[in-house]
């Protein structure tokens, strides 16, 4: 238990009130304690257990109230030594009755905006008043009460044009008045500071291009990256430069220099996938430049970061210019997936969600102590009805308003399959190859493990994919200890895993559409950053090679490609991990050192057209890969992986070692790849140079 008062009291039940004293205000002892109404009715409170706790220094105090407690009733503790304390909503909104009766759908909640009106409507079943505070032209402002409705809906309806005006809600609970924005609404101010009336329906959509069809999401090849980075290294040719109106930029100078946009539709990705770009908390929209962030501290979930928009004081131009860039997107054919963190927010005790309704939509436990599966402080709980619809619904109107075509969710397995099951449902039936993503580690949430949409729980997800941590640790190494090699560093030992990784990990999951296979993403070092530590005293060539070996078993395996902006031509953090706040000195994307590497670059692109081109590196059941999979190895180094569909048989050979093999075939196969150049034109006798990935085909 936090206290933050000497004296704290919540109701928990709807005839039960816990209160806690600590051991600084007489002892912690009290003989009596009364509730006092908001008319003034004093009712005395019956003892039911006193306990003590001795690491935190306070008594407990389990009281059962004479009548039951009135949602939406301001109440105040009285104790012997006429102590008072506004009592508070602890772990009644956790209960099957609150959430039976206050079950509103949260279709129509918000700003809803028609130039003859704006109706407003919030959610606050334990609030005892709210007022809408409307902005006017010269700054004062206009309070407007709301009239309370079912099921905890507070609404109001102004026969007024107020198209543009800047409001927010004050809202009348556990002994306080709280300012909050609408957090179910896409207008906001700079910082969050207030929303503004509009209507999305006024905004233009993007335009709808045909893209290349997918027949299963093992067709998709995803490209992470942020908006800041690819496009914050100076004198590129950008000339508004870390926002989305930048990202999709293109001229002259970013053509010849292959630089922004011009270089990620060069690579031939089929899906880009944007680290947070809705509101977070860790950068000043108004001087962006003071601070650097991913963006993975939620702030308000429908509201696009104003530090990506030219001109955050205009409330809909951080949209404009997210729709047009999602826009230029479409048109080069290529998908746009989100990076969406649902799992927890950058601050609890100012979050809108929770001054809405105090610890509603997050893991608390009976003793108000929070979840922290998350390691931020708190964790969503997506459990809770109206959570979890609030949710689904963001990701509907996220679809709908910017033709989205996937979902990433950070740290998925704080979530709930159902919510999960929800999401993709709903999206698919929007757009049936819609991508549902995530990281499914085993988050040590409130949530129970059989609930939880972690890998562990895949079964129960259909369509939904996990980031393989077995294809990282397999071919990669261990994140944690730097030193410790993955296959394509050279650890034959893990040629056991690369068997399984390879063949879409069918001892693991139901179906290779769901295995994300990467080596690299934004969290830790990078790929080449880690080789520092793991092929240490080896030479430049050589890691180069490496870094083309990795890049091609995560090419060319069962499963789904995920490709980390820069892993394409070995990008460095300066041997920095988790560069998360680490100015865009660390995170800029440098075309200097792609330049540099751009050997590496066009290896990449030579896969993934291989890829692209051919079926059999994209099975989609495990019958497929069953019977067209095979993986062997030639002396317990080098791994050959072979996969067939109709038209023609592939065989890739990936050898770490410093030794050259040679390899047999009865009839000649046609070479695709070889970064060894050992092998040109169509071949019987193939050979296999050190540190080198050697693709072959024979058409049936």
């Amino acid at each position: 238990m936090r206290m933050t008062h000497p004296l704290e009291a919540f109701v928990d039940d709807y005839d039960i009130l816990n209160v806690y004293m600590k051991r600084t205000l007489f002892n912690g002892e009290s003989s009596k304690f009364y509730l006092k109404d908001s008319k003034g009715t004093i009712s005395p409170l019956t003892l039911l257990e006193k306990s003590f706790s001795a690491t935190d220094d306070y008594t407990k105090y389990r009281l059962k109230l004479k009548e039951e407690f009135r949602v939406g009733e301001e109440y105040t503790l009285f104790e012997e030594h006429c102590r008072t304390v506004p009592v508070r909503y602890g772990h009644i909104v956790k209960t099957d009755r609150f959430n039976e009766t206050y079950t509103d759908t949260i279709s129509d909640l918000g700003c809803y905006y028609l130039p003859e009106k704006t109706r407003f409507r919030i959610w606050s079943p334990v609030a005892s008043g709210v007022l809408v505070v409307l902005y006017e032209e010269d700054g004062s402002r206009c309070f407007v009460d709301m009239t309370r409705k079912k099921q905890g809906v507070f609404e109001t309806v102004i026969e007024e044009d107020l198209l543009g005006t800047k409001y927010h809600y004050l809202i009348k609970r556990n002994g306080e008045i709280k300012k909050i924005n609408d957090p179910f609404s896409p207008f906001s101010g700079p910082n969050g500071k207030y929303s503004v009336v509009d209507n999305m329906a006024l905004l233009p959509k993007p335009k709808k291009y045909d893209l290349p069809k997918m027949k299963s999401n093992c067709d998709a090849i995803i490209y992470e990256t942020s908006i800041r980075d690819m496009t914050s290294m100076p004198n590129i040719g950008i000339k508004h430069p870390k926002t989305f109106k930048g990202f999709v930029e293109e001229n002259e100078v970013t053509k010849e220099k292959m630089t922004g946009f011009s270089y990620l539709k060069s690579l031939g990705v089929t899906h880009v996938q944007l680290m947070p770009v809705f509101d977070f908390g860790s950068v000043d929209e108004e001087n962006p430049e003071i601070y650097y962030n991913w963006g993975y501290d939620p702030v308000q979930y429908r509201v696009l970061e104003g530090s990506y928009c030219t001109n955050v004081q205009d409330h809909r131009c951080r949209i404009e210019e997210f729709v047009e860039m999602v826009e230029k997107l479409h048109e080069a054919g290529i998908r746009v997936n989100l990076d969406l963190v649902f799992n927890h927010v950058y601050d609890k005790e100012t979050n809108d969600l929770d001054q809405m309704v105090p610890n509603y939509f997050f893991l608390i436990n009976e003793n108000g102590g929070l979840s922290n599966g998350s390691w931020c402080g708190n964790d969503i709980d997506t459990r809770a009805p109206v959570c979890r619809e609030y949710f689904v619904r963001t990701c509907k109107k996220i679809i709908e308003w910017f033709d989205i075509d996937g979902f990433r969710f950070d740290l998925m397995g704080i979530l709930d399959i159902e919510t999960i099951n929800k999401i993709r449902k709903m999206a698919q039936e929007i757009k049936p190859d819609f991508m549902i993503y995530g990281e499914g580690w085993n988050m040590p949430s409130f949530v129970p493990e059989h609930l939880r949409a972690s890998q562990n729980n895949q079964a129960l997800m259909d369509k939904v994919g996990h980031f393989s941590d077995s294809f990282r640790e397999a071919v990669r190494g261990s994140n944690g200890e730097l030193p410790n090699k993955g296959y394509a560093a050279g650890n034959y030992e893990k040629l056991g895993e690369m068997s399984k990784v390879l063949s879409g990990e069918l001892n693991r999951y139901s179906s290779p559409e769901k295995v994300i296979n990467y080596v690299e993403c934004h969290d830790n070092h990078t790929l080449w950053d880690k080789n520092h530590h793991a092929c240490l005293g080896e030479d430049h060539q050589t890691r180069m090679k490496r870094q083309a070996l990795a890049n091609a078993i995560t090419v060319l395996a069962q499963g789904v490609p995920f490709i980390h902006c820069g892993q394409e031509f070995g990008r460095s953090k300066q041997n920095l991990g988790n560069t998360y706040n680490m100015s865009d000195m660390y995170n800029s994307v440098n075309y200097n050192r792609r330049n540099d590497m751009i050997y590496l670059v066009e290896e990449m692109r030579k896969l993934i057209q291989i890829r692209k081109s051919r079926s059999c590196f994209r099975l989609s059941t495990l019958e497929e890969i069953t019977a067209q999979v095979k993986v062997s190895n030639m002396d317990n180094k080098v791994c050959v992986y072979s996969c067939e569909d109709s038209v023609s048989k592939c065989v890739s050979f990936f050898n770490p070692s410093p030794f050259e093999y040679t390899y047999h075939f009865e009839q000649a196969h046609d070479v695709l790849f070889d970064n060894g150049n050992k092998n040109h034109g169509s071949l019987n006798t193939i050979k296999i140079a050190p540190y080198s990935a050697v693709i072959v085909e024979k058409k049936k």
